[in-house]
């Protein structure tokens, strides 16, 4: 079974032998993969919707891991005892919707050994988030995919006092900027040029509405070049 590059990366972040989680699992690929690739002991498939819930059972079955996966019909992580995971990973769903299950289901996430998420959106907020309930971001990860870019998390039960004193980190993750990874740079200067063309096409026509747009967006490119600036002093 071949995983796409970005479930790849999610599911390679998965610490070897633990018991995981996988919530929202649509049609288990994830959890099939760290199965027959022997980095889960043990997964329980989740989703709140049946359907994929069913065509999940159906690809467990055909590549003989039913031993290995349970399936659970849940919302969230509301069917999840505490302690029953070592691992809770959620992958593809926007960063409000994902906090918003962590919230609801924090009993077993404090019970956690690790969160592995991709949020789709909104990833400011979830770093922030973790830091709340102390969590310690320990890995970060940039893929592209089809055009697109994603960011995989790994988080880690800390202190209870992490805190980034820096808005930025909080915007373009401060591990990322700091691995220097060439793909971080062609993203944020990406941003930066698409930031820089709605500057120009707002400034054709500056009526309140457009230049209340245009300050908000020089925020956003102001905050693009202190990310820039600390990715190139990182390597020095």
């Amino acid at each position: 079974m071949q995983l796409s590059r970005r479930l790849k990366a999610v599911a390679d972040t998965v610490t070897a032998e633990n018991r995981v989680a996988d919530v929202g699992c649509d049609h288990a690929y994830i959890s099939i993969y760290l199965i027959k690739n022997n980095i889960a002991t043990h997964v329980i498939a989740m989703d709140v919707n049946k359907g994929p819930l069913e065509r999940a059972k159906d690809n467990i079955e055909y590549y003989g891991c039913s031993r290995h996966i349970h399936t659970r019909l849940s919302d969230g992580l509301r069917k999840l005892e505490p302690g029953k995971a070592d691992t809770i990973l959620i992958a593809g769903m926007g960063g409000a919707l994902m906090i918003k299950i962590l919230e609801e289901g924090m009993e077993a996430v404090l019970k956690s050994t690790e969160l592995i998420l991709q949020p789709q959106s909104e990833i400011f907020l979830v770093r922030r988030f973790l830091h709340r309930i102390g969590f310690y971001i320990v890995k970060e990860q940039m893929v592209k995919e089809d055009g697109k870019y994603y960011v995989i998390l790994k988080a880690v039960p800390g202190s209870g006092k992490e805190v980034y004193d820096r808005e930025v980190f909080y915007q373009y993750g401060k591990l990322l900027l700091e691995q220097r990874e060439p793909l971080v740079n062609e993203y944020l200067n990406r941003e930066r040029k698409i930031r820089r063309q709605v500057v120009k096409k707002l400034s054709l026509n500056l009526t309140e509405k457009a230049m209340a747009r245009l300050k908000e967006v020089n925020r956003e490119i102001v905050s693009i070049e202190e990310a820039l600036s600390y990715y190139n002093l990182s390597g020095k």
